[in-house]
């Protein structure tokens, strides 16, 4: 009787994704897009004229190079905030789907005989605003890894889960 109760429960099944639709990633996701983006648009606006500036000693003022500097943190925070959020991701029967469009519309689908193996990444900003990226490792060549970056931390654990118990049955099935 005592063995009974000393047994191991397997833990329960991952709960099935709420919506086979394709899911938005968080607002949240998109405003640490749009920090990153407007850094990014301010170095390559400013850095690269302002070199150029110095360096050919250009006619151009200071405030010329301050006018670059702003259009590209503007510029750069908008693409990166509508980037992330048309950026869409849907796990059904099939396999795991990422869309991503701002003008080039790219769908990646892999499908579930396809994961070898998962990975869960949390850098200190993405853990400070409960984001995670998921890494998903497929069969094939040297760049064979399908990555979702900005995904809300409890739905990046439970697709991880999910598709890890899909490929343990896989697995146990071979």
């Amino acid at each position: 009787m005592s063995d009974l109760l000393d047994t191991p429960v397997p833990p329960p099944l991952p709960a099935a994704p709420a919506a086979p639709d394709w899911q938005p990633l968080p607002l949240r996701s998109a405003w640490l897009a749009a920090v990153s983006g407007a850094i990014s648009g301010a170095l390559l606006f400013g850095i690269v004229p302002g070199a150029l500036w110095v360096l050919f000693e250009l006619p151009a003022r200071w405030w010329s190079v301050a006018a670059l500097v702003v259009v590209g943190t503007l510029a750069g925070a908008m693409i990166g905030f509508r980037r992330q959020r048309r950026t869409r991701w849907r796990l059904d029967a099939h396999g795991l789907g990422l869309r991503r469009d701002l003008l080039w519309q790219h769908e990646t689908r892999v499908p579930l005989s396809r994961v070898q193996h998962l990975d869960l990444r949390r850098g200190p900003i993405e853990r400070n605003a409960r984001l995670s990226t998921l890494v998903v490792h497929t069969a094939g060549s040297r760049f064979s890894a399908v990555t979702i970056g900005g995904l809300d931390s409890d739905d990046a654990e439970r697709l991880r889960d999910t598709l890890a118990y899909q490929l343990d049955q896989d697995d146990d099935a071979l």
